[in-house]
């Protein structure tokens, strides 16, 4: 029944009257009231600070693994910190905001403690400058971490303070629609455009400090576009602060329950009845019954942020090669923002009127439980994929055991007979140009082992400086790659090898290639587009030492011809992403004449599992996302009593730092060496506790406005609309 009968039905006697005095339309009060320009100029600084935020968030995982040399567990503890620490500081954005400094001051102040610290984490990664980086980025990411968690809680509330209400409230509704679109614009850009600023070359392999710059410089103009529009901007003054009250109100209580055993009340909270309202103290009560359910739903949060952190550490190590385009694992992190965006209208406009009609997840909390358990079997479907990973991971050397590998630089075959650490004899043929390996060497610390190298066969194609036969002795250490080099000069040379997948998951190459000595100048490996024939990488070798190069990556896996000085070794060789490869081949002089060999060996397996197979766990975390993230604010704030809504907007944030601070605890106390268990791990603490959760919902009780007060609103509010006749309350009274 709507408003209209119901006021007909208690003043029958009263018509509604078509008097113009009475026919104040709403529409027309808007068109009066100009919509406030002054929100554009918000709506644009939330763009940029938002694309600067998620520019920086999509390569930090990568940057603090590759540029700042942590290890995966690492990398991602700090990644998880700096995420609970964003969360954390909205509540002191919120108290100085709101106590002290007033939303606009507030947003200016912290807007360049934030510009600070991208530029310090910018400068931090820009190598020339020689400044300590892993120092100077931990500073620069806790300046963004305060600026951007102090932004946060004020930029949305200083743009609805732009509205006059409620004569504005469809323009105030198109201003959050805007505001939201903005948000998922600027993390949808620059968490294309940052992966691949990452991806170009400038001081070294990888340019993270201009994929820094450049949401820094987005951040500065945020500020001057914010301060642009203080002219226009409607300020409102600083009324005290909430939470501040809220916890002066509990501690109170708590204090007078201890102090005063003997005196029974209600509730605990009855107990700072002699200082506090009775009403402040019932919309607490209200509060913290909602409060309670936001207990088991930071785990939500430690699935959902890894993201960013452990799904993009497990791309690297996936094949993004789509034709001729190669997406970049930390570009994956886009899909979040573009299926959100798909899927809101879809979610709102077919599948919830589906399930409503059937009955089935029509509430706010059914909605949070169902998001939850889409959550575990997200990370199940991660779970499934890295078991598949596991399957093309190199062989690493492990505790108790020892790798050998033997290169054979020579355009000839070697046998090699040596005696194990448990005194039985083992034959080896090393191929000419090739590799032969032993990746369960059993040694505790360090090991010797003798050999017999037999070089009839090099002899006889001119190789005059070996004898046939040439014992000697090869050392193998525990938990230790060693690759030892076969040379015209024998079985001497060794060098520790990195046989793990490539840090950035791009394929890399070392060059290998004996120099005679009587050449005495420098050669070059050059490795050039088969395509384009311009040259894509450069290798020194050296002529007066033998040495292997070091690992260098490629730009992007394609295909090359490979080239010693303008001799061209190899045509159209694949280099793929993960893969690595070493160069093997000597440049010599025998009586034939020069003598230009070369082969590639792949040492490590390139990537062969596509990120096409991650497709189904980032649907369905973002499917979650929906259902759990949306519905938690709605449920949030109509849940609040009007007094306590920003108190529990607090406290779903928090939730999220504190998702983020059980992910740390889980990483730093390193329970399983695989991967997949972990991950499983999640899975099953999303599904017991989201269990436990909506056992707890079945006992929520929902808050609603009783009809009466429904039905003044909503006659108050035919009363501007000029609908209802003005003699009513009269009449009531």
């Amino acid at each position: 029944m709507n408003t209209l009968d119901v006021t007909k039905r208690k003043n029958s006697e009263n018509e509604i009257q078509d008097h113009p005095d009475n026919q104040i339309n709403v529409e027309e009060q808007e068109k009066k009231l100009k919509y406030p320009k002054s929100v554009f100029f918000i709506v644009t600084n939330e763009f940029c600070e938002r694309f600067s935020f998620y520019g920086m968030r999509t390569i930090l995982a990568l940057y603090l693994s590759d540029m700042l040399k942590y290890s995966e567990d690492t990398a991602t503890m700090i990644y998880h910190v700096f995420i609970c620490f964003v969360y954390f500081f909205p509540l002191l954005g919120a108290i100085v905001s709101d106590s002290w400094l007033g939303k606009y001051r507030t947003i200016f102040y912290v807007s360049i403690i934030y510009a600070i610290g991208q530029l310090l984490l910018s400068a931090s990664a820009t190598p020339p400058f020689g400044l300590p980086a892993r120092e100077l980025s931990m500073i620069g990411l806790l300046l963004i971490a305060l600026g951007t968690g102090g932004i946060k809680p004020c930029v949305s509330a200083f743009g609805g303070d732009q509205f006059i209400l409620p004569q504005q409230e469809r323009y105030l509704a198109m201003f959050f629609s805007l505001f939201y679109f903005s948000i998922n614009t600027g993390s949808l850009i620059s968490t294309l455009l940052t992966p691949v600023l990452r991806d170009t070359e400038c001081f070294e392999d990888e340019c993270f400090s201009l994929a820094f710059l450049v949401p820094a410089i987005l951040m500065i103009i945020s500020i001057v576009i914010f301060v642009s529009g203080k002219r226009m901007y409607k300020i409102v003054q600083p009324m005290g602060n909430l939470i501040l009250k809220v916890s002066k109100c509990i501690c109170n209580a708590i204090f007078n329950k201890v102090k005063k055993k003997g005196r029974k009340c209600d509730h605990w909270l009855d107990h700072a009845e002699d200082k506090y309202e009775k009403n402040l103290i019932e919309d607490i009560k209200a509060a913290l019954r909602v409060l309670k359910l936001f207990i088991p739903l930071p785990i939500f949060w430690a699935l959902y942020d890894q993201q960013g952190s452990q799904w993009t550490f497990q791309a690297t190590r996936m094949d993004g090669q789509i034709g001729s385009f190669v997406l970049l694992p930390d570009q994956l992190q886009a899909l979040n923002p573009l299926l959100i965006i798909i899927f809101i209208p879809i979610f709102e406009t077919c599948i919830y009127p589906v399930f409503a009609k059937v009955h089935v997840i029509n509430t706010p909390l059914k909605k949070l439980v169902v998001g939850g358990f889409l959550a575990s079997v997200a990370f199940i479907a991660a779970g499934l994929v890295e078991l598949e990973l596991e399957k093309t991971y190199p062989i690493l050397p492990s505790e108790g055991l020892a790798q050998i590998r033997i290169f054979n630089t020579m355009n000839c075959p070697v046998s090699l007979r040596y005696v194990t650490n448990r005194n039985t004899e083992q034959k080896a043929e090393i191929k000419p140009l090739n590799m032969w390996s032993d990746l369960k060497v059993e040694a505790k610390g360090s090991v010797t082992l003798s050999y017999t190298a037999n070089f009839t066969t090099c002899r006889n194609k001119g190789y005059t400086e070996l004898d046939n036969e040439v014992p000697g002795e090869i050392v193998a250490k525990e938990a230790t790659a060693l690759s030892w080099v076969i040379t015209p000069k024998g079985l001497k040379d060794y060098y520790k090898d990195d046989v793990d997948k490539p840090d950035k998951g791009k394929p890399a190459v070392r060059g290998l290639i004996y120099l005679a000595p009587e050449m005495n100048r420098n050669s070059s490996l050059r490795f050039v587009y088969s395509e384009s024939n311009e040259t894509a990488l450069l290798i020194t070798v050296n002529s007066s030492v033998f040495a292997p190069s070091k690992l260098k990556q490629f730009e992007k896996p394609d295909t090359y011809d490979v080239y010693l000085d303008n001799y061209l070794l190899k045509t159209k060789v694949s280099f793929k992403l993960g893969g690595a490869y070493t160069v093997v081949g000597s440049y010599i002089s025998v009586k034939e004449g020069s003598n230009i060999t070369g082969e590639i060996i792949t040492v490590t397996q390139p990537n062969s599992l596509h990120m096409v197979y991650m497709l189904p766990q980032y649907i369905i975390i973002t499917m979650a996302e929906v259902m759990f993230s949306i519905t938690g604010l709605q449920f949030a704030f109509t849940q609040a009593p009007e007094s306590m809504k920003s108190l529990l907007q607090a406290g779903w944030l928090l939730s999220v730092a504190f998702g983020n601070l059980i992910v740390v605890i889980i990483k730093g106390s390193r329970p399983f060496q695989r991967q997949v268990y972990e991950i499983f791990l999640y899975a099953g603490l999303m599904a017991v506790i989201i269990a436990i959760f909506a056992v707890m919902t079945i006992f929520y009780k929902y808050v609603e406005m009783p009809q009466e007060e429904v039905s003044e609103e909503a006659i108050s509010l035919e009363e501007k609309k000029g609908n209802v006749n003005p003699t009513y309350k009269e009449d009531e009274k």
